[in-house]
């Protein structure tokens, strides 16, 4: 398992969630968000915002081989969250399923979908927050 392998399943995720019909954003967890403010410099300057794959948690447990996957989205209230929390995981189970398998990467996969808000409304596609 490599750094690269993390990077792209978080960016498959990322790719995958955002694609839901309800999904608004992906939300970095705190430890994410934390070491974003600690940049905000940078950010002064001009440095771009959060990539998608900031709200995508990966581990990959070198005992038994498996990978868990945290996907925490912000969602729009024009659907049950229950719904597009399950969708969420279906359509990432399917984007990981195919990099895996591209990839020859035969560990077992878990994906937790964590719906930390819902909103009224959606980002607007010019601020960068959904990568869309």
């Amino acid at each position: 398992m490599t750094a690269g392998n993390t990077t792209r399943i978080e960016r498959t995720a990322a790719r995958a969630a955002l694609a839901v019909p309800g999904v608004a954003e992906l939300q970095p967890s705190l430890r994410q968000a934390l070491a974003h403010a600690a940049n905000r410099v940078r950010e002064a300057i001009g440095s771009p915002a959060l990539p998608p794959e900031a709200g995508i948690h990966v581990e990959h447990t070198p005992g038994t081989g498996a990978w868990h996957i945290e996907v925490r989205c912000v969602l729009t209230d024009d659907r049950r969250a229950l719904d597009t929390a399950r969708d969420v995981r279906d359509y990432v189970r399917s984007a990981i399923g195919s990099h895996v398998t591209r990839h020859g990467i035969p560990d077992p996969v878990t994906i937790v979908v964590t719906v930390t808000h819902i909103t009224g409304h959606r980002p607007s596609l010019h601020s960068g927050a959904t990568g869309r």
